[in-house]
C-alpha cells in the first residue's frame, strides 16, 4: 500500500475531515470551481468536475453551493480566480512530497509551505526533483462493507481496472486515467458507494520509515493538508502494519 493509502487510512480512523467540515468545502469548492474552468460546466464531458461534484455529493454539501461554484468557474458568476500548482520537497525520512495546491497568491503559498516544511523536518525542493516518482492513475476507495471483494473485482476489471486491492479497512481500485471515469459508472451502476475517487499520483517505489521519522511525518502531513491552499499531499513513505496501526490508535 502506498504511503498516500496509508495516510489516508489514518485519517478515516482519526476522523479528522468530519470535525473539520468547512475546510472541506472550501477545498471542495475551489477543486469545482478550477475544474468548471478548465474544463466546462458539464460533468458529463469533464471528468475531473464530475468527481469533484461526486465527492462534494460525498460529503453532503448543499446543491446549491456547488451549483454556484460550478458557475463561478464558467464564468457566469463572479468570483475569485484560483490557479494550480505543485510543489515538490522531501520530509522526514527523505520522503517525497508532491504537494498540489489552489491558491489566488502563489507567493503567500509558497512562503508558508516553505515554513511548514522547515518547521516539520522537510524542506522544499526545486520543480522536478520529486515529480518523476509518481505517475496519475484514478484511485476509488471502498468500504469493504459494500461489496464482497470477487464481486468488485468482477465490476472493476471488466470495466477496465488496472487492479483491486484489499487493504486493511478498504478495497482500492486503481485505474488508467483514460479509464477512471469508465470505472466509476460501472461501480455507480453496480450500486457501489466510495470512500473517495480522484485522480492521484501513486509512487512507483516506497521508503519505509521508522516510528521517529513517521511521527514527525504524519504531523506534517496533517499540517500541510490543514492549510488552506493544499488540495492534496502526496508522497512515497511506507511503515509496516504494526506501526500503522499504533498511529491510527494515537
Amino acid at each position: 500500500m502506498s504511503g498516500h493509502s496509508k495516510w489516508a487510512t489514518i485519517k478515516r480512523k482519526k476522523g479528522k475531515l468530519d470535525a473539520e467540515r468547512g475546510r472541506l468545502f472550501t477545498k471542495l469548492i475551489k477543486e469545482i470551481t478550477i475544474a468548471a474552468r478548465d474544463g466546462g460546466g458539464d460533468p458529463k464531458g469533464n471528468p475531473r468536475l464530475r468527481t469533484a461534484i461526486e465527492n462534494a455529493k460525498a460529503e453532503s454539501m448543499p446543491a446549491a453551493n456547488i451549483d454556484r461554484a460550478v458557475l463561478k468557474g464558467t464564468g457566469e458568476l463572479p468570483g475569485t480566480r484560483y490557479d494550480e500548482y505543485f510543489y515538490e520537497g522531501y520530509g522526514p525520512g527523505g520522503v517525497a512530497l508532491l504537494i498540489q495546491v489552489l491558491t489566488d497568491n502563489k507567493n503567500r503559498t509558497t512562503g508558508e509551505l516553505r515554513h511548514l516544511m522547515t518547521k516539520h523536518g522537510g524542506n522544499l525542493g526545486e520543480a522536478g526533483c520529486v515529480a518523476w516518482m509518481f505517475s496519475t492513475r484514478g484511485l476509488i476507495s471502498i468500504d469493504k462493507s459494500m461489496v464482497a471483494e470477487d464481486k468488485l473485482l468482477e465490476i472493476a476489471l471488466d470495466a477496465g481496472a488496472e487492479d483491486v486491492s484489499a487493504e486493511s479497512d478498504a478495497y482500492e481500485v486503481t485505474t488508467a486515467v483514460a479509464d477512471f471515469a469508465a470505472v466509476q459508472t460501472a461501480l455507480d451502476g453496480a450500486g457501489i458507494t466510495f470512500l473517495s475517487a480522484e485522480l492521484a499520483r501513486l509512487p512507483a517505489t516506497s521508503v519505509t520509515v521508522g516510528e521517529k521519522d513517521a511521527v514527525q511525518l504524519l504531523k506534517l502531513l496533517e499540517m500541510l493538508e490543514d492549510h488552506d491552499d493544499v488540495q492534496k499531499v502526496f508522497s512515497n513513505f511506507d511503515i509496516s502494519d504494526e506501526l500503522m496501526e499504533k498511529l491510527r490508535g494515537e
